[in-house]
């Protein structure tokens, strides 16, 4: 049974303007918490229109004081005497704004639907166990939510994120181009910054353990460690006397350097790997080793600066071959942090790359050395290297101690490498 009408055109009139619309908020407000439409609303700062309306309302001035106040059953009694709106004022309300749906249900039903939402996930963890850890995170941190804002768009973006991750990782690797456009029907649907590059890219980390990080050379390496190339030409690391395949074998015979693109490393990735290989951060150190030593120059491998995409699939691929790496690089802050950045990839150990090292090259320098300036970073390798660097703060960079490192490249009559840490 339903009560009488609400006489609507009537009921507009007294209480469907704009300035009695603060009023219906707070009814209407308090009808979705489920409270009694009783007591007091007020409105801190109120218009000469909006205490107008209320006045027009109530039949009699709201009171006086700086806020407006309205007692809500003074309102429910008007439209119940006046047969505006004989069932009072939740009817009244309801024929304004429309149905009110209690928040206690919208909350359940929103969280059902965001449950349905992440139904893509928890299939990909009953599969792929690999990815499990990951899909709780992101339920999680609310990362999905933010992206997509809506369950509905949630449940698309995943769905989508879920038929990338299943494919990885890709063997042989390939273009990220053109797996998106195979997998989700578009050449950019993995471009930097779309919700599904966000959400997949932290996937893919997750599968192959790729350390966090930032900037664009960073997403590309991220990438290429699951098999996927964002741009497999612009990539590149300078290499000496690296052998594997007949390109390299050819520049190894003449000693000179040689450029490897992530391509060449994607798709003739080398065969072989020497039992050690020499690392250093800048390309000066490598130039001099060819031109000293030539086809004499132990194997070595120029990181120039944090390292690229193809300088991680190239280590990646020696390291499985069995490879042993010692690095080298400038010393201060930035090539802390490029050492650390590196063994989040690979294993190494150092090469001439310790405090004592460093006291020494400071120690035979002169005084023609550049103060150490930049944030402090830690040398998990050798924590008496960082706290030396902060006590001289001075730089020195590969270059000033590369007769040194020079003599350690040239390899012996015996073609062994030394045992690491131990001076030529």
């Amino acid at each position: 049974m339903t009560g009488p009408p609400v006489d609507e055109a009537r009921l507009r009139r007294l209480l469907g303007g704009a300035d009695l619309a603060w009023l219906l908020e707070r009814v209407r407000r308090r009808m979705e918490r489920g409270q009694p439409l009783t007591g007091a609303v007020s409105l801190a700062a109120p218009s000469p229109a909006e205490r107008a309306a209320a006045e027009r309302l109530l039949g009699r001035t709201p009171g006086a004081g700086r806020a407006l106040t309205v007692r809500l059953d003074a309102v429910d009694a008007v439209l119940v005497r006046s047969g505006i709106s004989p069932d009072g004022l939740e009817a009244a309300v309801t024929v304004l704004t429309g149905p009110v749906v209690p928040a206690d249900e919208v909350r359940r039903s929103e969280d059902q639907a965001w449950r349905e939402a992440y139904e893509p996930l928890i299939l990909l963890a009953e599969d792929r166990p690999a990815y499990a850890a990951w899909t709780v995170r992101v339920r999680e941190d609310g990362l999905a939510r933010r992206l997509a804002r809506t369950p509905a768009a949630a449940r698309g973006l995943l769905e989508q994120t879920v038929r990338v991750l299943r494919e990885l990782p890709v063997e042989p690797s390939r273009s990220l181009a053109v797996f998106a456009a195979d997998v989700l029907g578009s050449a950019h649907a993995l471009d930097d910054g779309t919700p599904v590059a966000t959400l997949a890219l932290s996937g893919a980390r997750a599968l192959t353990g790729h350390p966090e990080g930032a900037g664009a050379a960073w997403r590309r390496a991220a990438w290429a460690s699951a098999g996927l190339l964002r741009d497999d030409v612009s990539s590149t690391v300078l290499t000496l006397n690296l052998r594997g395949t007949p390109a390299q074998d050819w520049m190894a015979d003449a000693g000179e350097p040689c450029v490897l693109t992530l391509r060449q490393l994607a798709h003739r990735p080398p065969d072989a790997a020497p039992a050690v290989v020499h690392i250093c951060e800048n390309p000066a150190v490598l130039s001099a080793a060819a031109d000293r030593h030539g086809p004499d120059a132990r194997p070595l491998i120029c990181v120039q600066g944090q390292p690229s995409a193809a300088a991680l699939a190239l280590l990646a691929r020696l390291h499985g071959l069995g490879a042993a790496f010692r690095y080298h690089g400038d010393f201060d802050w930035g090539g802390l942090r490029i050492a650390t950045t590196l063994s989040g990839h690979v294993p190494w150990r150092p090469w001439r790359y310790t405090a004592d090292d460093y006291r020494a090259a400071v120690a035979g320098a002169g005084p023609g050395l550049r103060p150490l300036d930049g944030k402090p970073a830690p040398s998990p390798w050798d924590p008496d290297l960082a706290l030396a660097l902060g006590e001289h703060a001075l730089r020195v960079e590969e270059e000033a101690v590369l007769d040194v490192l020079l003599t350690d490249l040239h390899r012996g009559a015996d073609g062994q490498v030394r045992c690491p840490g131990t001076r030529p």
